[in-house]
């Protein structure tokens, strides 16, 4: 299995040893992979960045290059760099599609979109982000571990999608705007599963039906005088 090969190489590196970091520029791909490794081990991803980057600059063909972007994209992850993190393990992905590593990759891009959301109140493009890349993994690895673990960060997006929904309803009925409010309101019902926000949209969206008749009925009142 390629994915354990990659993790069975940075164990052999770090039981190999590597006292400390070799600071010169002339460390070799292997010398590279190995303080990489330590470094993330340690929980040092700031040293393991650098020694992964420069690994994967410096030695575009080497044996550790697999190794070197996964655990790049792991140590951007762990320092909390999730932009970085969801653009590595894409491109691990892209570079290396038959690898035993990428339903893993693809599960890290959604976390990395997924660490990115947003309340509510505001856009939830890291949200829709995520949920491409975990409908990406249920589809392609439905059986992966992985596959199983998303559920419970899509059904937190659908809860803030949902939300979001139906704040922008409320805000078109406040404003008088029912045709979009209602429009909204059974976006809410339609696109996402009953994650705590549905009577709350049907409540809504049957007073906007009401105010919408009235509305109507007004304006045909005011034309017909």
């Amino acid at each position: 299995m390629k994915k354990l090969a990659i993790f069975a190489l940075a164990a052999m590196l770090v039981i190999s040893g590597c006292s400390s970091f070799k600071k010169q520029d002339t460390r070799t791909d292997e010398q590279l992979a190995r303080d990489g490794v330590a470094a993330y081990e340690k929980g040092d991803y700031k040293n393991a960045v650098e020694a992964f980057e420069r690994l994967r600059d410096w030695y575009p063909f080497s044996k550790y290059l697999i190794l070197a972007e996964l655990k790049l994209a792991d140590s951007y992850f762990q320092r909390k760099k999730y932009p970085e993190a969801a653009a590595a393990y894409e491109h691990f992905e892209r570079m290396h599609p038959t690898n035993d590593a990428v339903p893993y990759a693809i599960y890290q891009t959604g976390m990395s979109w997924f660490e990115q959301r947003r309340s509510p109140d505001r856009d939830q493009v890291p949200s829709e982000n995520a949920l491409a890349a975990f409908y990406r993994l249920l589809e392609s690895f439905p059986d992966s571990q992985y596959a199983q673990q998303a559920a419970g960060p899509i059904k937190e997006c659908h809860r803030l999608m949902a939300e979001h929904d139906f704040e922008v309803g409320r805000f078109y009925y406040r404003q008088g705007n029912y045709k979009a409010a209602i429009a909204r309101f059974e976006k809410v019902l339609t696109n996402y599963e009953d994650v705590g926000v549905h009577n709350k949209a049907l409540s809504y969206m049957a007073l906007a039906k009401e105010r919408l008749v009235l509305q109507e009925k007004r304006n045909a009142d005011k034309n017909s005088g």
